[in-house]
């Protein structure tokens, strides 16, 4: 028998879930779904109720007055201008 048609032993490849690098692949994906799911339970648990106009104190913020915005009017105007 000459070597260019002698066989070499078969490797024997092991099953694909048996393989670490498979492991790292499918497990970052699935820990963020995880989380995420985990992360939708909770703030659906936990979501504030809906205040109504009373329990806020009667001021809707489309019925403000443009007095009751100054302040933050200056405080935007003033935290937007480059100090001299």
């Amino acid at each position: 028998m000459n070597s260019s048609t002698a066989r070499e032993p078969a490797v024997d490849s092991p099953v694909w879930w048996r393989l670490p690098i498979v492991w790292m692949v499918i497990g970052g994906p699935l820990a963020v779904v995880v989380a995420s799911l985990a992360t939708a339970f909770i703030a659906a648990r936990g979501a504030d109720p809906v205040l109504t106009l009373q329990e806020r104190g009667g001021v809707s913020e489309k019925a403000a007055t443009p007095d009751s915005l100054t302040p933050a009017l200056q405080a935007r105007n003033h935290a937007a201008t480059a100090k001299p």
